[in-house]
């Protein structure tokens, strides 16, 4: 099994930062990807960044490109999501997921993915 952990949201004003951390723990093998989703307040959940495994390739949703950074440590087991200049619409759920298996769309898309965290909610205020 593998567990995911993210850690660091929180309520910041307009324009702020904030980084958030997240933990695969239960050493998940192979080449695998990471990726951050955030779900606001009755919307579907949503693509912001993927990290491959080996660190060389990022991906972001065009809302967060410019804004978010994505980066991985040494271990290939921890990424981090760098938010700067936050906007209300920021605010959501934000969850990392794991694709071990295999991306189905690429890491892009959430159907890629087979491990899931509990999210962390980041509120933006106005």
């Amino acid at each position: 099994q593998v567990q995911v952990a993210e850690s660091g949201g929180g309520l910041v004003q307009t324009g702020g930062s904030l980084r958030l951390s997240c933990v695969a723990s239960g050493r998940p093998g192979g080449r695998y990807g990471m990726g951050w989703f955030r779900q606001g307040p009755g919307k579907e959940r949503e693509f912001v960044a993927a990290i491959s495994w080996s660190g060389e390739n990022t991906w972001y949703a065009n809302s967060g490109e410019g804004r978010f950074t994505i980066s991985r440590d040494g271990a290939k087991n921890t990424v981090y999501l760098q938010m700067s200049d936050l906007k209300p619409e920021d605010t959501a759920v934000y969850y990392c997921a794991v694709a071990v298996y295999g991306p189905a769309g690429g890491l892009t898309r959430a159907v890629s993915y087979d491990y899931w965290g509990q999210g962390t909610q980041v509120t933006v205020s106005s």
